[in-house]
């Protein structure tokens, strides 16, 4: 455990417990099945402690997370049936994870579901898949992906699909094709969560025009705090309260600071500058101000990149986290709306049309 993780002021923990009483903590975003298939062959053994990874599950209990979007990604220098296969051995891991730890582990697919996991005090375990080219340009393969489970498609990952823009690549499309609005309607159908992280400002507009669901930023940071391709400009936060979705703030140190991302994307030949949690909280607190305290989460990305803020070295570190929301005096229903509330609520806006995802005759089929 993170010894600065452990210990909060008194004051400031007594409004986190109290919070976490109201609703439960769930991340949108955490790469522990892709570091496990880099490092452990894909192995569910030996996850209870003192691993060298962000995540394990002593750790999730001390972070008090009662919910996590598990990514089930592969990079996208995947391609074609081999981003399919990848993702799918991607999600087979994150099953296997809950069979192998059934007093900690369920899997999840609607707001439900996290409810009665965490009356049962386990961590509701739910899926996103992060980048279209996991699906190989196939609606089959998304309606398979959410039979079994996935509720949010991230539209791309580091480079532009055939169909939307990335944000940290050259534009190709001026957003989303004609295509890429198909696929906006069939997710919406789906009830599959559209998922704005990784996309251009374009992209995100295009998205947001067309869809009649709650969208979400699984894992991302704010353009006003740290102007970095991958944050999130004003004029997107501000897009969030009319369709009632969320931005789910993430721990990426270059994402945070304009002197950490000038230190990783340079020579790296001097010690990284510092990243706090006070920064972290700099960023949550800009998005409510802009998109409202009912827009906003928490996507830490742990084990998705290598270093984190200090205190928050890995998933028990949400406390803290908390704690310093709850010295910036922001009371307990606040806090609760964050850590869990409000993803809560898109989920339910969207749990009916994905328990019939498996229904219906969809009209993008080719």
């Amino acid at each position: 455990m993170n010894p600065a993780a452990a210990s909060p002021a008194p004051a400031a923990a007594a409004v986190v417990a109290q919070a976490l009483r109201i609703a439960p903590l769930i991340d949108g975003h955490n790469d522990w099945a892709w570091v496990c298939r880099e490092e452990r062959d894909y192995s569910v053994e030996g996850l209870e402690q003192g691993l060298a990874t962000d995540t394990d599950i002593a750790r999730l209990r001390a972070g008090q997370v009662g919910g996590q979007f598990w990514s089930v990604y592969v990079s996208d220098d995947h391609a074609g049936a081999d981003a399919v296969q990848g993702t799918l051995e991607q999600i087979d891991w994150v099953y296997r994870l809950a069979a192998r730890y059934p007093g900690d582990f369920v899997i999840a697919r609607s707001a439900a579901d996290v409810e009665a996991a965490r009356a049962d005090g386990r961590v509701a375990s739910l899926l996103g898949a992060e980048g279209a080219h996991s699906l190989n340009d196939s609606p089959a393969v998304l309606r398979m992906f959410a039979r079994l489970g996935v509720r949010y498609l991230t539209l791309t990952h580091v480079h532009n699909t055939s169909w939307a823009d990335s944000g940290t690549d050259d534009p190709a499309h001026g957003g989303l094709t004609a295509r890429g609005a198909e696929y906006i309607r069939e997710l919406n159908r789906l009830g599959m969560l559209v998922d704005l992280s990784h996309v251009s400002p374009a992209t995100a507009h295009a998205a947001l025009d067309l869809t009649d669901s709650p969208v979400i930023f699984s894992h991302s940071c704010v353009s006003a705090v740290a102007d970095h391709p991958r944050n999130v400009p004003d004029d997107l936060l501000g897009r969030l309260a009319a369709n009632d979705g969320v931005i789910m703030l993430t721990f990426v140190p270059q994402f945070l600071t304009p002197e950490y991302s000038a230190w990783f994307d340079g020579a790296r030949d001097t010690p990284a500058p510092a990243v706090t949690i006070a920064q972290v909280a700099d960023h949550i607190e800009h998005a409510r101000r802009v998109a409202g305290i009912r827009h906003i989460g928490l996507g830490g990305d742990f084990d998705g990149t290598d270093e984190f803020p200090s205190g928050l070295e890995g998933v028990d570190g949400y406390p803290a986290l908390l704690a310093e929301l709850a010295g910036r005096d922001w009371s307990a229903e606040d806090l609760a709306a964050l850590a869990g509330g409000n993803i809560l609520r898109v989920l339910r806006a969207t749990d009916a049309a994905f328990a019939a995802a498996g229904g219906g005759i969809p009209l993008l089929v080719r």
